[in-house]
C-alpha cells in the first residue's frame, strides 16, 4: 500500500506553502475580475432579464400565453422544475458521499457542487410557483396554521411531498454549505483588505478562532450533516419521480422511475459540477487546484451513471414489451419513431453514446474535450424529462385526442431565463465568496509539503 501511495499524483501541485492558498482564494476577490468574467456575467444577467420579462408578461396574461395543450397540459414548466431538481439534488449528495467515504479529491470540487445545490434547487422552486398562474397563492402549498380559510393540501398527493421534500433538503444543503465555509470566511476576514469586508467576513465567520475544539465540533456537525444530506437526495428525487409513477399513463407508470431519477440526477449533477469547475479554473488559474486528477474521477463517475442511465432506457422497453400491454408498447415505440423521435435521440446520443468517450483517457483527460461532452450530458438531461413528459401525453389512448406540442416563445424565454439566473448568482459568488475550501485545499497542500 505504501508502495501504491508513494506513486500516485498529488492532489494539488507545485504548491510552496499554505499562505499561497489564501492568497490565491483572497487576491482575486480584492481586485477586479478579468475579462472572461464580465464575458460570460453580462450575458448571463441578459439572459435573467429576458427571463423576467417573460414570466412578467406570463403573470400578467396567464398560462395561456404558453404552449400547452389538449392532451399535453404538462410541458416546459415541469420538463425545467424537473431538470433544474435534478441538478441541485446532486450537488449536496456529491459533497456529502464523498465526505463520508473520505475521498480528499471532495477537497477541491466539494464548494462548487455544494453552491451549485443552492442556486439551482432557487431555479427550480420558481416553476412551480408560475405554474400556478396566481403565484400569490404560493403559500397555499403550506399546511400553515391556524388555517382561517379552511382550506387543507390534499396530503395524497405527491406534488404536495415535493414541497415538503425540497424544502427540507434546501434547507440542509443550505446549512451544510454555509457550515462548510465558516473557516473559510474566517480566513477572508483575516486577508480582507477594507475595513467593510473585514466587518462582513466577520460576520459570516461567527468568530472563528480555529481552535482545536472549533475544528473538532465542525467536523462532526458536518458529518452529522453529511449523513442527513445523502440519504435525503434519493428520497427527494424519488418523491419528484412519483408525480409521474403514480399515475396510470402509459410512459409513466413504472416502478423504475425512482432509481432512475435518482442515477440521472446524480450523473447531470456530476457533468455541471465539471462544467462550472473548467470555468471557474479558467478564471482564477486555479491549475494547481483543480487537476486533471479531479475531473478524470468525475468523468469515471459519468461512466458509470451515464451507463446507468442507458440501462433504464433498455429496462423500460423491456418492460413494456413483456408487459404485453398494447397501451405500453405503444408509447415507447411512438418516443422512438414517433413525431417526437428526434428528441429522442437527441437524449440517446448526449445520454448514452457520448459519456462512453471517457472509456479514452486522452478524452477524459483533455479538457476541451471534458468541457464539450458535459454540455452535452445536460442537454441530453434536459431532453430526458422533455421526452418523459411531452411524448407520453401527446398522444393519449383515443386518436381524436392526439395533438403536437410546441414551446412558445415565452416558455423558451423562461428556460433562458432560469440558466441566466444561474450563472448569475453562480458568477456573483465567485465573486465575493470562498468559492473553493480553503481550509480542505489546505489540508492537501500541508500533505503535499510533507512529503
Amino acid at each position: 500500500m505504501e508502495a501504491l501511495s508513494a506513486i500516485r499524483e498529488p492532489l494539488v501541485r507545485n504548491v510552496k506553502s499554505l499562505g499561497e492558498v489564501t492568497d490565491a482564494v483572497s487576491t482575486p476577490l480584492n481586485s477586479k475580475p478579468k475579462a472572461l468574467w464580465y464575458g460570460l456575467f453580462f450575458p448571463s444577467v441578459a439572459a435573467l432579464i429576458l427571463g423576467i420579462v417573460a414570466v412578467t408578461y406570463q403573470i400578467m396574461t396567464g398560462i395561456g400565453t404558453w404552449g400547452n395543450n389538449n392532451p399535453v397540459s404538462w410541458a416546459f414548466a415541469i420538463v425545467n422544475f424537473v431538470f433544474w431538481i435534478g441538478i441541485g439534488h446532486a450537488g449536496t449528495f456529491i459533497s456529502a458521499i464523498l465526505l463520508l467515504f473520505r475521498q480528499k479529491w471532495r477537497n477541491s470540487i466539494n464548494r462548487a457542487a455544494e453552491t451549485m445545490t443552492i442556486f439551482a434547487v432557487i431555479c427550480a422552486g420558481i416553476f412551480p410557483i408560475i405554474h400556478l398562474g396566481r403565484p400569490w397563492f404560493a403559500l397555499w402549498f403550506l399546511p400553515y396554521f391556524p388555517n382561517s380559510r379552511n382550506l387543507w393540501v390534499n396530503f395524497n398527493s405527491p406534488l404536495l411531498w415535493d414541497v415538503f421534500a425540497i424544502s427540507t433538503y434546501f434547507t440542509v444543503s443550505l446549512v451544510f454549505w454555509y457550515i462548510g465555509m465558516i473557516p473559510d470566511f474566517a480566513t477572508l476576514r483575516d486577508s480582507a483588505k477594507t475595513r467593510v469586508k473585514k466587518i462582513v467576513y466577520g460576520l459570516f465567520s461567527f468568530r472563528w478562532t480555529g481552535s482545536a475544539r472549533s475544528w473538532s465540533r465542525h467536523e462532526s456537525v458536518s458529518l452529522v450533516l453529511a449523513g442527513l444530506a445523502a440519504p435525503l437526495v434519493l428520497s427527494v428525487h424519488s418523491i419528484v419521480s412519483t408525480d409521474f409513477a403514480t399515475s396510470v399513463l402509459p410512459g409513466w407508470h413504472t416502478t423504475i422511475f425512482p432509481p432512475y431519477f435518482v442515477a440521472g440526477a446524480i450523473f447531470s449533477g456530476f457533468a455541471m459540477v465539471m462544467t462550472l469547475m473548467i470555468i471557474m479554473r479558467k478564471i482564477f488559474d486555479f491549475e494547481k487546484y483543480i487537476t486533471l486528477y479531479h475531473f478524470e474521477q468525475m468523468a469515471k463517475i459519468i461512466i458509470l451513471t451515464g451507463s446507468l442511465v442507458g440501462v433504464a432506457y433498455s429496462t423500460e422497453f423491456f418492460i413494456a414489451w413483456y408487459s404485453s400491454n398494447i397501451f405500453e408498447q405503444y408509447a415507447f415505440i411512438n418516443r422512438a419513431f414517433g413525431p417526437y423521435a428526434w428528441s429522442y435521440w437527441i437524449m440517446v446520443t448526449c445520454n448514452v453514446i457520448s459519456p462512453q468517450l471517457f472509456w479514452f483517457k486522452k478524452i477524459r483527460t483533455s479538457i476541451p474535450a471534458l468541457f464539450v461532452i458535459t454540455i452535452f450530458v445536460n442537454i441530453g438531461m434536459w431532453f430526458e424529462r422533455f421526452v418523459i413528459v411531452v411524448t407520453s401525453l401527446h398522444r393519449a389512448h383515443l386518436p381524436s385526442s392526439w395533438g403536437y406540442y410546441s414551446p412558445s416563445w415565452v416558455e423558451i424565454a423562461e428556460l433562458i431565463g432560469s440558466f441566466g439566473l444561474f450563472l448569475t448568482l453562480f458568477l456573483l459568488f465567485i465573486r465575493v465568496g470562498p468559492y473553493i475550501a480553503i481550509a480542505e485545499v489546505k489540508d492537501l497542500a500541508g500533505k503535499a509539503l510533507k512529503k
